[in-house]
């Protein structure tokens, strides 16, 4: 079979030999949609944050502030989420090393989903004063504690049931989670937005899309009850060698790929916040385009980084992880340079090519992320290394980009925020530069 013909297969095609066959000659296409649909919720939740932290909460929580710094506020809120990761990455990771990595995944979706769900029912400062912002930032940092469990036991869940002519392929469903995530969370908003007033939405619109988080955790939960043991970790217990200190044993076994690693994740962080929580507030609020457009604008930019994500996942089989996320590092510092001039025209067609090209550039490094990452690690501590290199690199690239983007647009003008991206995306190419490829690996 030639290798286009191959890479064409469906996950019900793939061949049966994998990295151990699937406990019980479960579907494997079970485990492709159980990956897919548990990240596209956690992500769901998260994204939601960001877009209401772009719109409305440095007012309904931060009202006795300055625009300026009431929206630095709001980001800031957001950016504890990004710090509490790395610590949900250690304790998850723990057990889904020692554990198995099905158990921990519904753990984190339940923690993740519910803790959405109570920032919907959370009056404002006007009723409760200072507790309000208080409690509003202990439920962001419990959606960093389950966010950063997700993202490795659904990408692990993926990838060890693959074969490994096929891991990129298998991969590219829970990396497009983040897209039908931010797609439906977007969407939800836009929603409201057009049907609502301004007040209405402003009063109680906006919470809604955190209360469908309780929905959609028991679709979550439904899902994932339903999917058995990976069966690379399943030899791992069988051997006993599951590890007694998984963290601890990542830092001084794997630092070199848990710090390259971190660094190659912070340009697609960098880029999704900047081209969207960082760009919504900036054009609703200093460009004075209307909500709705940017709204709209957005989910048109969404599908670009879903095709970015796609491409290069599943041509990763073939090309190679890193030779993908190295071209995708390239594009992303070209794209800096152009994004906010375009920005700055307030043509809606330019505006969405804008923040559409910078989200193809993030989905071509991160699509291949979902493959790379489990592959620098070993199987034993594989949950606590790819977490931890994911979510540290949400802390340097997504965490202070909004917080960044705001303070140098203020004081240097928004090319200045283009060279921030730029600078981002030079930092993860030579930290991938730094790293081998691993698509030819055994998960042992």
């Amino acid at each position: 079979m030639s290798k286009d013909a191959t890479a064409a297969q469906t996950p019900d095609d793939a061949p049966a030999e994998t990295n151990g066959a699937a406990a019980g000659g479960e579907s494997l296409r079970r485990v492709a949609v159980a990956s897919f649909i548990g990240t596209a919720i956690e992500f769901y939740d998260f994204y939601i944050y960001g877009t209401a932290a772009a719109l409305v909460l440095n007012q309904a929580f931060f009202p006795t502030l300055d625009p300026v710094n009431a929206t630095l506020a709001s980001f800031s809120t957001y950016a504890v989420a990004f710090a509490a990761r790395p610590l949900g990455s250690v304790v998850f990771g723990h057990f889904g090393d020692r554990v198995g990595r099905k158990s921990v995944l519904v753990a984190s979706l339940l923690l993740m989903g519910l803790s959405t769900a109570c920032v919907g029912l959370l009056p404002g400062y006007g009723t409760w004063g200072i507790w309000a912002p208080l409690l509003l930032i202990a439920l962001r940092f419990l959606q960093g504690i389950g966010l950063g469990g997700e993202w490795g036991g659904a990408a692990l869940l993926a990838v060890e049931h693959a074969p490994r002519t096929r891991r990129g392929l298998y991969a590219a469903f829970p990396q497009l989670g983040p897209s039908v995530g931010f797609f439906a969370a977007t969407g939800v908003f836009w929603l409201l937005s057009s049907a609502l007033d301004d007040a209405a939405f402003r009063s109680w619109g906006w919470r809604v899309p955190f209360l469908l988080s309780f929905l959609l955790v028991g679709v979550g939960l439904f899902v994932r009850l339903k999917i058995s043991e990976t069966p690379v970790f399943t030899k791992v217990l069988d051997a006993q060698e599951a590890s007694k200190a998984p963290a601890v044993e990542v830092l001084r076994r794997h630092p070199r790929e848990l710090l390259l690693g971190a660094g190659g994740m912070i340009v697609a962080y960098g880029l999704f916040y900047t081209a969207t929580t960082y760009c919504l507030a900036y054009a609703t609020g200093t460009l004075g385009i209307s909500r709705n457009t940017m709204l709209g604008l957005s989910l048109v930019a969404c599908l670009f980084l879903a095709a970015g994500t796609w491409l290069a996942a599943t041509r990763s089989d073939a090309a190679g992880r890193r030779r993908l996320i190295l071209a995708g590092s390239v594009l992303a510092a070209l794209w800096g340079l152009v994004l906010f001039p375009l920005l700055d025209t307030g043509r809606p067609a330019l505006i969405a090519l804008g923040i559409g090209g910078a989200l193809f550039c993030m989905g071509v490094v991160y699509g291949p992320m979902g493959a790379y990452l489990p592959e620098l690690f070993s199987a034993r501590v594989r949950y606590s290394g790819a977490s931890l290199a994911y979510n540290l690199g949400g802390v340097l690239g997504g965490a202070v980009a909004p917080l960044v983007a705001t303070r140098l647009q203020s004081a240097y003008g928004s090319s200045s925020v283009g060279w921030y991206v730029s600078a981002m995306a030079a930092v993860s190419l030579l930290c991938v530069l730094a790293l081998p490829e691993t698509r030819e690996r055994e998960l042992v």
